[in-house]
């Protein structure tokens, strides 16, 4: 059974950091485009960030561009999302998706919250 599993998220300071994973298991992670997604309460869940299935490319939204980074390691069927300098707007619960054509999984999602 395709599954993904998000951790990392937590409490931290604006100007702090966190790196959230994303592990997956029952499918073949390495031909899966991998992209990170933000909901805040209220609001629509949306993209930030992307990264192609061997890692060569990513993508960010503006909001986050030198701040977060993604990556992958295909060995570990495993997706990170490093963010830095943090600020309250980044509070949401964070996704990590897996699409391969029309087949695509979600994980549980992993709370982020900005705060002083």
């Amino acid at each position: 059974q395709a599954q993904l599993v998000e951790s990392g998220g937590g409490l931290v300071q604006p100007g702090g950091a966190l790196r959230l994973s994303c592990a997956a298991s029952g499918f073949i992670f390495r031909t899966y485009y991998i992209t990170w997604h933000r909901q805040s309460p209220g609001k629509e869940r949306d993209v930030v960030a992307g990264i192609t299935s061997g890692g060569l490319s990513t993508n960010f939204v503006d909001s986050v561009k030198g701040r977060f980074t993604i990556s992958r390691d295909n060995a570990k069927s495993t997706a990170y999302l490093q963010m830095n300098s943090l600020k309250p707007a980044d509070t949401a619960v964070y996704f990590c998706t897996a699409r391969w054509g029309s087949q695509s999984y979600w994980g549980q999602g992993t709370q982020v919250t900005v705060s002083s």
